[in-house]
């Protein structure tokens, strides 16, 4: 690494901690530059973003080329398109959500994709960020077979070269989503649709769509930050509040994540936040990612206790117990296929022999942090446990999101006791006592 690029690094690591620790960032720098520079992200930009937060969306690009990363960036232009359509008095309707595009309306698009396409390259070259405009040559395309469609096109064929040559020049490759038949005939193809095509040929660690909502929003306008969707889709995709457009990013999500590696993951925020989202543990946006099948044993028979010892060991970076298996008594434990997340549930004995479930082990490797895998764990422990109690020692990293979390909280010492779901001052004190008594098995 130069050292110019090596001092701008230094410089964002101690920009960002402002919102992060440093080995969060530096754990995210290195896994996105060990990816390659064509494999590190694709980025869908709405027409929308370029006609509202240019500048934004140009101060985020230029913070990931400073950092030396380059997304290859496809952008939309609808909100544009029907201004100018309007403006020319052109009908102009939509079919099962694409755009019925006549000659008139193709010739009228043709330009308003390509000075879409120039007017964000001409930005990020001002903010001193190299940029390639591809306008074409990137979608081989078939007119769609729903003919009252008109010149919409499916595409057939990626082809790569101008993007990594673009990349390889230390240049962000910006593509308009129009394609071309065998015969040269130039076809309009929905940017989403486009978009899925690139990620399926270029396989990125990260897909990212930047909007204006910031992400996908639940039933009362809250973003919803991670979706794991081995675990949540059937959930969420029955519930009241999701529909339209909501409803088709899910699935196209859970399409585009079933043909991709594991590692992949779908990011949706806002530009002004994208370095939050992409370097951070809790993210600003929505997190979508494939995820894994969340386990549930209720006592150690069928768990990998090796690898089970190995994540409790890394997570906490202390040994374990030799006799932890043998001396704990397991309730319920929830571990992922991969064994990266895991929570082990015992039994906490109070005085008057009433016993409440007690948080003994939550562990999420070091590598699977920001993917989502550890708040699924979580989520599943609050669904099956309507009370809960846990300590935590004082300078855990990941207390604040255990106070997020919890209903009340008691420090002593070096512990921090933490619970849900009680409401009894008696039962709490008893809680806190007990849990207070109880011998450390990372040491």
């Amino acid at each position: 690494m130069n050292q110019s690029v090596s001092l701008v690094k230094d410089t964002v690591v101690r920009l960002l901690g402002n919102m992060a620790n440093q080995r969060e960032i530096e754990q995210y720098l290195k896994r996105f530059s060990s990816v390659g520079q064509s494999r590190f992200a694709v980025i869908k930009v709405g027409g929308g973003i370029i006609q509202n937060d240019l500048e934004n969306l140009c101060s985020s690009l230029s913070f990931l080329h400073r950092i030396g990363l380059s997304p290859i960036v496809i952008h939309g232009g609808g909100p544009q398109l029907t201004d100018k359509l309007q403006q020319q008095n052109i009908t102009s309707t939509f079919k099962n959500g694409s755009r019925v595009t006549s000659a008139e309306v193709l010739k009228v698009a043709r330009k308003t994709f390509l000075k879409i396409n120039l007017q964000l390259v001409e930005a990020l070259q001002n903010a001193n960020v190299k940029a390639t405009s591809i306008s074409g040559g990137i979608f081989d395309a078939s007119l769609n077979e729903d003919t009252s469609l008109g010149f919409v096109g499916n595409v057939n064929n990626v082809h790569l070269e101008p993007i990594l040559d673009s990349l390889k020049a230390g240049s962000i490759p910006v593509i308009s989503s129009l394609g071309e038949t065998d015969s040269g005939q130039i076809v309009n193809i929905n940017a989403d649709v486009a978009t899925n095509e690139l990620v399926l040929a270029v396989k990125p660690y990260k897909i990212i769509f930047l909007t204006q909502t910031g992400g996908l929003l639940d039933g009362n306008n809250k973003i919803i930050h991670s979706i794991n969707l081995s675990s949540d889709f059937e959930n969420l995709i029955s519930q009241p509040w999701v529909h339209g457009g909501m409803e088709l990013k899910l699935k196209q999500a859970a399409s585009i994540l079933n043909k991709l590696p594991l590692s992949s993951s779908i990011s949706i925020t806002e530009p002004a936040h994208l370095a939050k989202e992409l370097f951070t543990h809790r993210g600003s946006g929505t997190l979508i990612r494939k995820g894994e099948t969340i386990h549930h044993f209720t006592n150690w028979n069928g768990l990998d206790k090796q690898m089970l010892k190995v994540l409790i060991e890394n997570s906490f970076n202390k040994k374990l117990c030799a006799d932890y298996f043998e001396q704990t008594r397991l309730s319920h434990a929830y571990v992922t296929d991969s064994y990266r997340a895991a929570a082990l549930i015992t039994s906490l004995e109070l005085d008057d022999s009433h016993s409440l479930p007690f948080l003994d082990k939550y562990v999420v490797a070091d590598d699977a942090k920001g993917e989502g895998l550890g708040r699924a764990v979580w989520n599943t422990v609050r669904e099956q446990h309507q009370q809960l109690i846990w300590r935590s020692r004082k300078h855990n990293a990941i207390n604040q999101f255990y106070f997020r979390q919890s209903d009340g909280c008691y420090k002593s010492g070096e512990w921090i006791v933490f619970w849900y779901g009680i409401r009894e001052f008696d039962v709490i004190q008893q809680c806190i006592a007990a849990t207070l008594k109880k011998t450390a098995t990372v040491i």
